[in-house]
């Protein structure tokens, strides 16, 4: 699994005028909790941006006054009227402590309904579970191959080893849909047959 190192500053004022000025020199704020106690920091923005800007599941490691914290994305500030990121908040990961996380899917193979004239449509991107640090992962792979046309792989099929997914097992994340295309040639065919 990839690890961005983010190399930032201890915090002294906490007011916002110290906010406001730190911001406007370029740096992004951020309050690392969850572990022994909470640590609140700022870095330059471009130190976020290959955490920030992708879908991979990635781990911080944020190292701050000769101390290092691996830690995951849990929250996302950016300012209403620029668009830029303001506030990120970490959740230091504890060895014996369960985290819950978003991770992605990795989805493999090509759907025997997409080989058939269907069309996929990927209704999930990520899928959020409940597991220790050392089970995370960079995704959930998930094998398409088997759906058949008009088929559904729901949450329930998934299969996530040491993890408790935390979310509708009902809930579709993949599905192969009939073209029109194809339901037409069908329709036609259909015709064909009863004269």
């Amino acid at each position: 699994m990839n690890t961005v190192v983010i190399e930032g500053q201890l915090r002294s004022d906490s007011g916002k005028k110290a906010a406001r000025d730190l911001r406007s020199q370029g740096n992004v704020l951020g309050v690392i909790y969850g572990g022994k106690e909470e640590v609140h920091f700022y870095a330059p923005v471009l130190a976020f941006r290959s955490l920030i800007y992708t879908s991979a599941f990635q781990v911080a490691e944020i190292k701050v006054e000769g101390k290092s914290y691996k830690a995951i994305v849990k929250d996302l500030q950016f300012d209403v009227v620029t668009d830029r990121l303001n506030h990120v908040d970490f959740l230091e990961l504890v060895e014996d402590k369960k985290i819950v996380a978003d991770l992605p899917f990795i989805f493999e193979g090509q759907p025997a309904g997409v080989k058939a004239g269907g069309r996929l449509q990927l209704r999930l991107k990520k899928i959020k579970v409940r597991t220790y640090p050392k089970h995370l992962t960079d995704g959930i792979k998930v094998d398409l191959t088997d759906l058949e046309l008009n088929g559904n792989l729901r949450v329930e099929d998934i299969k996530a080893e040491n993890m408790e997914i935390m979310m509708p097992g009902r809930q579709p994340v993949a599905s192969v849909v009939m073209t029109r295309a194809l339901r037409q040639a069908e329709t036609e065919a259909a015709k064909g047959g009863k004269k």
